[in-house]
């Protein structure tokens, strides 16, 4: 959660999504900030009883768009043209860019370019009320599930290119606990709800086993 950075550099790639207080999406946020400050994360990601789903996984994927804006905020130097000419995390998983929309066939870019096209569309998805409705009583579109699936496998994309190409400036920043606690969460919330394929997490399947297999 945002919460676990408290006053440190509030430096962000992209704008902060902020979810409007007072509303139920607000409370539910507070809510799973509660519950993972207990230190428990499979008990943190678990949907809390009589809660709609589609909110939930709208809730974290918003949070989760807010924690690796703000870890990829504190490597933005490190990741350049010159450092990075492809989006790759490590050497057998490279990453063309494609949003079906304004680019349709896949490019191969860099990194910071790819990364800054995904966090753009993942904002584009998020600021669309059609898409996340952040008004009581406005139902979920039927296709929601699918677009919070593509949102989070291109968010994973992010933590796997950091822990790949950038993790010595991680360590150097002392970003390293931030890096895992965030990434665990994320790991823990898509499992418990099967929101990403195993193929698709295969980057870091290694660094998923270490993390996880202690709370099994």
């Amino acid at each position: 959660m945002s919460f676990l950075f408290g006053s440190r550099s509030s430096k962000t790639f992209k704008p902060k999504k902020n979810i409007p207080e007072g509303s139920h999406q607000y409370e539910l946020l507070k809510h799973a900030e509660a519950t993972l400050g207990s230190g428990n994360l499979r008990m943190a990601v678990m949907l809390p009883e009589g809660e709609d789903l589609n909110e939930w996984v709208a809730v974290n994927t918003v949070d989760f768009f807010n924690q690796i804006n703000m870890l990829y905020g504190t490597i933005t130097d490190f990741c350049t043209e010159e450092s990075c000419p492809v989006m790759s995390a490590g050497p057998k998983y490279e990453y063309h860019w494609a949003d079906g929309t304004n680019i349709k066939k896949p490019i191969k870019c860099s990194a910071p370019k790819y990364i800054d096209y995904l966090m753009t569309w993942v904002q584009d998805q998020l600021d669309d009320e059609t898409l996340f409705p952040s008004k009581i009583g406005v139902p979920f579109p039927k296709n929601f599930m699918s677009v919070a699936k593509t949102i989070l496998k291109r968010l994973f994309r992010v933590y796997a290119h950091i822990y790949h190409q950038h993790f010595d400036p991680v360590i150097q920043l002392q970003e390293e606990a931030h890096l895992n606690t965030s990434f665990k969460h994320f790991i823990f919330f898509v499992q418990e709800f099967n929101l990403i394929e195993r193929r698709e997490l295969a980057p870091l399947q290694e660094l998923i086993e270490k993390l996880t297999s202690k709370d099994r």
